[in-house]
């Protein structure tokens, strides 16, 4: 019988996070089954980069097409990506190379046993993608509304006098809203599609195309 070869991919938000319990829980894991985890992969970055700029999953999906694998393990399905294109995209990928991808939290495999995909599991992954969406757009809606909340009571928020927020971080942070802004969306349907405010969506556009970087 073929031992099955593993690889373990472990992420957290922020530099002050740890990703040391996803990686015991999930090593643990794979003694119990019997895998081979033949290389780990973990990063400190938010799940709402997109993949491009999220170096240890690069190297994933790269050591994937020139490696044998048979299982991709993820503590649970946030860790993969927030960013539902980005998540159903992996999974995609993965698929498409008989790799089975399991999250250990729901105790979900994206193939079956004889390599097929999981129907049920394709199923409740598109949904999980969409929710985890919806709460990173949730996480900013309220975090928007509590500075507008304290400014609106006399309060002052942001960066000291003198010291304004770069261009270039205008753009990473709100890529999506950008690149929605080019391809000629309404600001209504942009704040639909993201759940930015059109508000801000109006001054980042304002700021970005002042520098003529648009």
């Amino acid at each position: 019988m073929n031992v099955v070869k593993a690889i373990i991919y472990a992420r957290v938000s922020t530099q002050g996070q740890d990703y040391e319990r996803q990686l015991a829980e999930l090593t643990q894991y794979a003694d119990r089954m019997g895998y081979d985890v033949v290389k780990t992969f973990s990063e400190k970055i938010s799940g709402a980069k997109k993949i491009a700029e999220r170096e240890a999953m690069s190297d994933l999906l790269r050591y994937v097409e020139n490696n044998q694998i048979d299982k991709v393990l993820i503590y649970e399905c946030s860790r993969l990506s927030r960013r539902a294109v980005d998540f159903l995209s992996i999974i995609e990928t993965l698929n498409e190379k008989k790799i089975s991808l399991y999250i250990h939290q729901n105790g979900l495999e994206t193939l079956q046993p004889d390599g097929s995909i999981n129907p049920i599991a394709t199923m409740l992954l598109g949904i999980l993608a969409q929710f985890n969406s919806m709460e990173r757009n949730l996480i900013r809606s309220r975090m928007e509304s509590g500075y507008n909340n304290f400014r609106n009571n006399g309060g002052k928020v942001g960066r000291k006098e003198g010291f304004s927020k770069s261009v270039e971080s205008y753009k990473e942070e709100y890529s999506e809203e950008l690149r929605l802004l080019r391809k000629g969306y309404s600001l209504r349907n942009i704040r639909k599609i993201t759940g930015t405010s059109i508000t801000t969506i109006r001054k980042v556009a304002e700021i970005v195309n002042s520098k003529g970087i648009a």
